[in-house]
């Protein structure tokens, strides 16, 4: 009896591990459009949101654990459902177009995806009012009324 109990356990076991070795190899990949994303030269107070289009071109659902940036004044916003095989979502990128300057931000998005890491960038320039001249009249101050 202990020999065919041994027997069944080491098969259970064998099989066990064969079926944990066939559903490792499944992994999700991400595959973006474009990892960067060029504002051009906007004026200041512009709409400031891009998406980073991504599919899933593995065979797992892809999970997004993280999406962060270098800095505050870019909020980018993950999918928070996994995405499935074959299936296709975004990630959206809001930048303060108030902030006058070249625009140079990395995001870096983490997931369960073979490439666990990937990072994402924005460029551009903000500019303020063009179409000012710096000629226009200045309202005096009560000083310069007397």
């Amino acid at each position: 009896m202990k020999k065919i109990m041994k027997k069944i356990f080491t098969l259970t076991l064998i099989l066990f591990i064969g079926v944990l070795g066939f559903s490792q190899n499944k992994k999700a990949v991400i595959t973006f459009e474009k990892t960067v994303i060029d504002y051009g030269t906007i004026d200041k107070g512009a709409n400031g949101v891009k998406d980073f289009v991504f599919t899933n071109t593995g065979d797992a659902p892809l999970i997004i654990s993280n999406v962060k940036s270098t800095c505050g004044c870019t909020i980018p916003k993950k999918p928070e459902k996994p995405i499935l095989p074959g299936e296709s979502d975004k990630i959206q990128v809001k930048y303060d177009t108030k902030r006058v300057g070249f625009i140079r931000k990395s995001i870096t998005v983490t997931s369960n995806a073979a490439n666990p890491n990937v990072i994402l960038k924005i460029t551009g320039q903000v500019i303020a009012d063009n179409k000012k001249t710096g000629l226009e009249k200045k309202k005096k101050s009560i000083v310069e009324d007397y």
